[in-house]
């Protein structure tokens, strides 16, 4: 039987497809950094916009969720698309991360700060982490989680991260003209 969270998040994905979704900024406007082969996780992956971005690009991907459908449907996708991409399901909270296993690890609009040493264990080395989540200062157009809890003070993934090279940030907060810009969110980049 699944638990309250896995109930929820099958829910929010019932009527929705894999393809369905755009591929988020952090990794579309900086794909020209990814490895032309390797392997790759999409953790907590969703529709696994980002997943199937990477195994179009020619990595091996994994793709973790949390919603057995998602990852149902993830699986159906990626047979009859012929792509390399795995899904399964894994509750975070408890997950085994292997040790140097992916050449890229992608998280995007989830945010479970316990797991960033986790993460960091994961990447080879000169692996990437790609990271954009949702932040503490908010414009009135604001669409993220409401709980304060699931987004991230001023430069909070520089320190989750720290552990890491950095190669791209981006936090523009509230500065200047709110209505252009990234707002809402936090982009980050790091190498191991």
């Amino acid at each position: 039987m699944s638990n309250p969270i896995q109930t929820k998040w099958n829910n929010i994905y019932q009527d929705e497809s894999p393809g369905s979704r755009l591929v988020d900024r952090v990794l579309g406007e900086n794909a020209h950094l990814l490895p032309t082969n390797g392997t790759a996780l999409d953790l907590a992956c969703g529709l696994a916009a980002n997943g199937i971005f990477l195994a179009e690009k020619g990595l091996d991907v994994q793709a973790w969720d949390i919603s057995d459908q998602v990852v149902r449907k993830l699986n159906e996708f990626a047979h009859q698309k012929d792509i390399s991409l795995t899904a399964s399901t894994q509750d975070l909270s408890t997950a085994v991360f292997p040790e140097a296993a992916f050449d890229v690890i992608v998280v995007a609009h989830f945010l479970e700060r316990d797991l960033s040493d986790k993460i960091i264990s994961a990447l080879k080395p000169n692996g990437l982490l790609f990271c954009q989540t949702f932040t503490k200062d908010v414009t009135p157009t604001y669409t993220g989680p409401s709980n304060p809890d699931f987004r991230l003070a001023e430069n909070e993934l520089l320190q989750m991260y720290s552990g890491l090279r950095l190669v791209v940030y981006r936090e523009e907060s509230l500065l200047g003209d709110i209505q252009q810009g990234l707002r809402n969110e936090v982009l980050y980049i790091g190498r191991k």
